[in-house]
């Protein structure tokens, strides 16, 4: 079979078989839905049978902002600069400041940080762009949510963190609304790091996809009773959400919300962490389900 036959394979075949292939191919493990026990596992079984309409706002970088403005306020939105663009001709990079961010609203990794706009390669960026904005994200990991976003570019305000070079990213993971686990990524372009601690602020001896670094004492940020509040607010009545925050001068901003934190195939060390955070999430009429 010919490359372009394969993928043409991968987009037509049902997403429950699919998803099986994918489990084995990854984990090198059986996918069980009838009895799933853990994390990884269970968010298979979210993205199958888990399906309500106001996920896909959710998921979308650009609607998602109605979302948090209803439910936690405006001064959480990271402000536009720019768009929303159909494609990425139309960005008028003259009218955009000298430092923003340019990012799809239908994926993960279409982002574009620019801190010197006379540094830029305008060409370059909107290959990389473009080319994004052919493809539908829901076919990679057949995370539902994704399925009928329809893509656009926005430019968000540029921000930093006390580092002065990139922001670290709070994400927090919530079961059933209640923040039990918050995963801090850092140095994402100079060897990304990634630590796990409690909700309590205790360094968990964990790690997910990748590295911990054990030598870095990440503070605990004096905002963390408000993210947790905020992010217990913003899940509230979803048996899994991660919502992931920055903050910087103080103040918190939103950055998105995602469902399925490694689209579900994600690498824990040591393994029984897996489990470990299966307990916390409880299925929604699983006994249900089960049958299917």
């Amino acid at each position: 079979m010919n490359t372009k036959k394969f993928r043409y394979f991968l987009k037509v075949i049902p997403d429950k078989p699919y998803l099986q292939i994918c489990y084995r191919i990854k984990t090198g493990k059986k996918l069980d839905l009838k009895h799933p026990m853990t994390f990884n596992e269970k968010l298979q079984w979210l993205k199958l049978y888990d399906r309500k309409p106001e996920y896909t706002i959710m998921v979308d970088k650009y609607r998602v902002r109605e979302y948090i403005r209803s439910k936690i306020g405006e001064e959480y939105i990271i402000p536009l600069v720019g768009g929303p663009w159909c494609h990425a001709d139309e960005i008028d990079f003259a009218a955009l400041p000298e430092q923003f961010v340019l990012k799809c609203n239908h994926d993960s990794g279409s982002v574009v940080i620019c801190k010197d706009k006379r540094k830029l390669n305008y060409e370059e960026v909107k290959r990389k762009l473009n080319n994004c904005l052919k493809h539908n994200f829901w076919h990679l990991g057949r995370e539902w949510p994704y399925k009928n976003v329809k893509p656009c570019i926005i430019a968000e305000t540029y921000l930093e963190d006390e580092s002065g070079k990139e922001l670290k990213d709070y994400k927090i993971f919530n079961f059933s609304g209640k923040p039990q686990i918050i995963q801090i990524d850092y140095n994402r372009f100079s060897g990304h790091k990634r630590n796990l601690y409690s909700t309590d602020w205790n360094r968990m001896n964990a790690m997910l996809e990748y590295p911990a670094n054990e030598n870095v004492a990440l503070p605990r940020p004096p905002a963390l009773e408000k993210l947790l509040r905020l992010s217990a607010k913003l899940s509230e009545g979803y048996p899994f959400l991660r919502t992931d925050f920055y903050v910087t001068e103080g103040k918190i901003f939103f950055g998105e919300l995602t469902f399925y934190p490694e689209s579900g195939f994600g690498k824990f060390r040591p393994e029984e962490w897996d489990e470990r955070m299966g307990k916390f999430l409880k299925l929604p009429n699983s006994g249900s389900m089960n049958s299917q």
